[in-house]
Parts: C-alpha cells; structure tokens; sequence
C-alpha cells in the first residue's frame, strides 16, 4: 500500500502516526530541491548572460560576485538540489521497508512469556573424562 502512496500501509499497520513524519521529511525535501533549482537557475542565467560576449545586456550580481562565484553558486546549488531529490527517493523506498516490516511483524510475539536464563552448569565433554565449567543458556516458550 505505501507503494501506491507513501504512509497508506502505515495507516493500515496502525502506526498511523508516522503519517505527518513521512509528509513532513517529503515536504522539506521537495522545498528543498524547488527551492536550490530556483537558485541555481538564477545564478546560471546571471553566468551565461556575463559570457555571452554582449556589452549591453548585464545580469543583477554585476559587482557583487565574480564570474567564478557565479559558477561555484551553481554548482554548489545544484549538487544540493540533486542531493534533496536523492533523499526524497530513498525517503520513499524508507517508508515502504518501514510498512513491509511492520507488517510481517504484526503477530510476532513480544510477551513477558519468553525468558532467557544464564546459569554455570558442569559440562561432561565425553565417557570417562573429567567434568568441565561451563554456562548454560535456557530458552523457554510458553
């Protein structure tokens, strides 16, 4: 179900809690990645019109950033817009490992039934020879 739309098999689970946390991280990386595309157009436009060999056209950052900045800026916000749309696709596949668990999970058995003892035990390796020490780990179903 989360694969057709992200927190449906959470819902489902009943963990619909984790719903606003899914929306939430989906959210803040899609304004992430709008928000560095919008930046990195900005200062590409600004860097192309500087070599476009043209003295009467100017871009906004004349005198604030040289044409080096201007190609550091762009890089710089494209690698992050390319990491927030990284992010958003192992954010998805997250939520879809995170219902699929869940889910296969549902009946385990987490009771105060199940108990696991250590104790020092004497532990006879073959016929005849000598009894060593040893721990014994006990392991009880109920």
């Amino acid at each position: 179900m989360s694969v057709a739309l992200p927190g449906l098999g959470q819902v489902y689970n009943g963990k619909w809690w984790k719903v606003p946390i899914i929306y939430g991280g989906f959210g803040g990386l899609i304004y992430s990645s709008v928000f560095n595309d919008l930046k990195c157009r900005t200062y590409k436009e600004a860097y192309l019109i500087r070599i476009d060999d043209n003295p009467a056209t100017t871009d906004e950052f004349v005198g604030q950033y040289s044409d080096a900045n201007l190609k550091e800026l762009v890089s710089f916000y494209q690698r992050n817009r390319d990491l927030s749309l990284v992010f958003t696709g192992v954010l998805y596949a997250l939520n879809i490992i995170d219902a699929s668990v869940d889910a296969h999970l549902k009946d385990f058995d987490v009771s105060d039934d199940l108990t696991l003892k250590v104790r020092p035990t004497m532990h006879q390796i073959g016929p005849g020879m000598i009894p060593a020490p040893a721990l014994a780990l006990t392991l009880r179903l109920r």
